[in-house]
């Protein structure tokens, strides 16, 4: 049932995210008057499509359907969408057209600056999606903001890299970070070579092993909320309603264990499920020893305390600029990760993934929260990947658009295909490396 959720999440998503994007090169055609043949979720490879308004049926319970202009579809393929649009050299490399006297209806004889617009129109569309529903998700739910003050808890990899549980990041070079929540990405998206920490009273400078960035791309969860075990509350049905235990209290150690931070906490608890275990517990400047029971899931049924985790809420007037600003700031990381793609001594290529890691990103249970914080950064990515001046792509339609409109010399047809050619491989390279990548972490 799970994996069922997440498809149909990841089918949802795409189904939007693609007739939005479609819709804007649509929108833009129809303005100008360029005749749009065809407009499709997903691919009808093949000629197979599994709905057309051009289907007998269709055109026998509406009739008018027969003169529409354009033919409405959905295909079998979900790896994309398309707006076939008249007289423009595309995937679907119909060079018959182009055999033809060209047409005023045609994309090939519009201005440069409307071809421009018709093929920014998708990358626009994203963008504006993405803004609408970060506004939605700021007024409806707020943000959750951590503080880059809070004590770190390190994996493996942290501990390999210098930096210990309890330090407190200060710096990346010259960087000053501010969200806690980004710090991991934030060192690998600038490279950082030196991170200054605050350890105890001591100001350190942490010179960072280069070689090691990939391990820090792929390996996430490296700078955990060090969370002090301080006793918010004690559940109902926890079997320690009746232990003694005080809001305040601060849970020092376990079976003699020092568990300074929750994390410790649960290791210990994890390996004696259903145990009773002798607990030290600090109230003021008192400390107290206390029997303790661990359920069979490895708890104690205490709800903690959650230090510095701050929800800032937004009127609708507020989350407008808000969400604004959280739009340019996520197109900005996520260039640098692309950046960072590129470099390949990062080896942040083996973090690129197909429509199997976009499915394991969906929770496991509906949450509008979650699919709609999701939903705008996928339209982020579909944009920006977009706007890459790579020919098949809407960016390397507009670099020509472009140097047609600075040169006033307009590139030949077979230019157009051979690039059109090019491009088409390099997304098929692209899209083996995602398959193959997703493929690999599935095996190990």
């Amino acid at each position: 049932m799970t994996v069922l959720l997440k498809i149909l999440q990841v089918i949802l998503a795409l189904s939007i995210l693609i007739i939005i994007h479609e819709a804007g090169h649509f929108m833009w055609a129809k303005l100008f008057r360029i005749r749009v043949d065809k407009f499709f979720l997903f691919f009808d490879v093949g000629g197979v499509k599994l709905f057309s308004t051009k289907a007998s049926w269709f055109v026998k319970l509406f009739p008018a359907a027969e003169k529409w202009e354009t033919e409405y579809g959905i295909g079998w393929l979900p790896l994309g969408g398309y707006c076939k649009i008249a007289g423009m050299v595309d995937e679907s490399m119909d060079t018959e057209s182009l055999k033809q006297p060209p047409q005023p209806w045609e994309f090939r004889t519009k201005p440069a600056w409307q071809r421009l617009f018709v093929m920014a129109g998708g990358v626009l569309n994203n963008f504006i999606l993405a803004i609408g529903l970060y506004i939605v998700i700021l007024a409806i739910w707020g943000s959750t903001y951590v503080s880059r003050d809070n004590p770190i808890y390190v994996n493996e990899l942290g501990y390999e890299l210098g930096f210990r549980t309890g330090d407190r990041i200060l710096r990346f070079d010259d960087y000053e970070p501010e969200d806690f929540l980004s710090l991991q990405a934030d060192m690998a998206r600038r490279q950082a070579r030196k991170a200054t920490v605050l350890r105890g009273t001591d100001t350190l400078d942490i010179y960072i092993d280069q070689s090691l960035l990939g391990a820090v791309v792929n390996t996430p969860g490296m700078f955990d909320l060090a969370i002090p075990f301080v006793v918010d509350s004690v559940m109902t049905t926890s079997p320690n309603a009746g232990a003694g235990l005080l809001r305040g209290d601060r849970i020092a150690s376990i079976a003699d264990i020092s568990t300074p931070y929750l994390q410790d906490a649960q290791k210990v608890m994890r390996v004696h499920p259903g145990e009773a275990l002798p607990v030290q517990v600090v109230r003021n400047a008192d400390t107290l020893s206390l029997p303790l029971q661990v359920d069979s899931l490895g708890r104690l049924g205490i709800f903690f305390r959650n230090p510095s985790v701050e929800l800032r809420d937004y009127t609708l007037l507020q989350a407008i600029p808000a969400g604004w600003e959280l739009t340019w700031s996520t197109v900005g990381g996520y260039l640098q990760d692309l950046r960072l793609v590129a470099t390949p001594r990062t080896e942040a290529y083996k973090s690129v993934g197909s429509f199997i890691a976009i499915g394991q990103v969906f929770p496991s249970a509906w949450d509008w929260y979650q699919f709609l914080q999701i939903l705008a950064l996928l339209s982020i990515m579909l944009g920006v990947m977009n706007l890459l001046p790579i020919p098949a792509l809407d960016g390397g339609h507009i670099v020509i658009c472009l140097y047609e409109m600075v040169t006033r010399r307009k590139p030949s047809d077979r230019f157009l295909l051979v690039t059109q050619v090019i491009g088409m491989i390099l997304l098929l390279a692209l899209m083996v490396l995602a398959f193959g990548n997703d493929i690999a972490r599935l095996i190990r």
